[in-house]
């Protein structure tokens, strides 16, 4: 493992290198011996260390549900943006292997924890939402369950917010809009997303 960290320490930009290794060790492991190996991961200095971990732990969320909590719980609160970036790709992983409908509750749940980072986990990973089964004939729901955080005290998860409901407005224009028309703009953090929702389309 050192020798894989090392290597993977070497490459600063991406994450597909970390992915590939995160992967190689998936099929070689049993999901005991991953959760064990993520655990020691999470707590090295190196940050592509970290997301070799967070990945490893979107692979067996589906199959461990200690794994989910810890990307909620602990994860989350890793300072490093690119850890942060793997968080949300690996609670899409976790939807993707059990159903986006039936992760439903589970994405809720997420998008009420009051960490931003647990929020933007749901409102960045699913992206394009509509992309995603269930979402693709739901998109309302998405839409809905993405506008909850529109006025976050957190710049980043407003970002993230603002830049998935203009995925959406791609193919769904009608229904974006319909939702902004019920938005409180006076508000700066309302408009503020507001203005990511809108700076291409308009």
């Amino acid at each position: 493992m050192k020798e894989i960290i090392e290597r993977l320490s070497r490459i600063e930009h991406g994450f597909q290198h970390v992915e590939i290794e995160a992967k190689n060790i998936f099929r070689s492991k049993t999901t005991n011996e991953i959760l064990i190996i993520a655990d020691k991961l999470l707590d090295n200095e190196i940050y592509q260390a970290r997301m070799l971990a967070v990945f490893l732990l979107g692979y067996v969320a589906s199959k461990e549900s200690s794994a989910l909590i810890t990307l909620r719980t602990r994860v989350s609160k890793d300072l490093n943006w690119r850890v942060q970036e793997i968080l949300a790709k690996s609670f899409d992983n976790f939807c993707h292997d059990i159903g986006y409908e039936k992760a439903l509750p589970i994405i809720k749940d997420w998008l009420n924890d009051p960490q931003p980072n647990v929020c933007r986990a749901i409102t960045e990973g699913l992206r394009i939402w509509t992309n995603r089964p269930y979402f693709k004939t739901n998109p309302q729901v998405a839409i809905q369950l993405i506008s909850q955080h529109k006025a976050s005290d957190s710049e980043y998860l407003r970002k993230s917010v603002g830049n998935s409901l203009r995925d959406i407005s791609k193919k769904h224009k009608e229904l974006v809009e319909k939702e902004l028309l019920t938005w409180d703009l006076s508000d700066k953090k309302i408009s503020f997303t507001y203005k990511y929702v809108t700076k291409i389309n308009h």
